[in-house]
């Protein structure tokens, strides 16, 4: 069955990053990494601060309805209708960096929302570095995941794909209603 061959893969995966990158000095950075999407507390505040500056405004407001598209679509109805045991969970006798934690796996809340961020920064006016500090930032959160054996490596790249997704979606609505409303605003001539 094709379920578990991704499962028996995924496995392997995590096995692996357990066997050969697990270090004490990852041990301390890694949760911390992860403590930072508790929530998505991170890109809540980053979101808010973005409203805050009027340049910005629109792309914070895009942000806002990302994460809320992740939240909805994401915590809300797919991890309960595909209800994923977690990796340490399916293995059993794994040694968490943090404590159990009482939802499903798939997707993965802290890469979604990292993504849905990254993505509408990336469509951002902003210098290079902002972007690229910004993919570091996802790739580090997607990896804690991985690290911390709490989500399966397709869980984490479903939720890649759909936060690259639900970014593109935010910053279209956004575009959507901005538009309008500067329409309506108009008076034709």
């Amino acid at each position: 069955m094709l379920t578990d061959a991704i499962t028996n893969m995924d496995i392997q995966i995590l096995n692996w990053i357990q066997e050969n990158l697990r270090c004490s000095t990852l041990d301390i950075i890694v949760p911390f990494i992860t403590f930072l999407g508790n929530k998505g507390w991170l890109f809540i505040v980053l979101t808010v601060i973005l409203i805050g500056i009027s340049r910005y405004r629109k792309w914070g407001a895009s942000i806002a309805v990302s994460l809320s598209l992740g939240l909805i679509f994401g915590n809300m109805v797919l991890k309960n209708v595909v209800a994923r045991v977690r990796p340490y969970d399916f293995v059993g006798g794994i040694e968490l960096l943090i404590a159990k934690l009482s939802d499903y796996s798939f997707p993965s809340g802290h890469t979604l929302a990292a993504m849905e961020f990254c993505t509408v920064v990336c469509m951002m006016p902003v210098r290079t570095i902002y972007k690229v500090l910004t993919i570091l930032l996802t790739m580090a959160m997607a990896f804690s995941r991985l690290y911390l054996y709490v989500h399966f490596p397709s869980d984490v790249l479903a939720s890649v794909l759909l936060g690259g997704i639900f970014g593109v979606m935010g910053v279209r609505i956004v575009e959507m209603v901005t538009d309008d409303n500067q329409s309506e605003n108009r008076t034709d001539i």
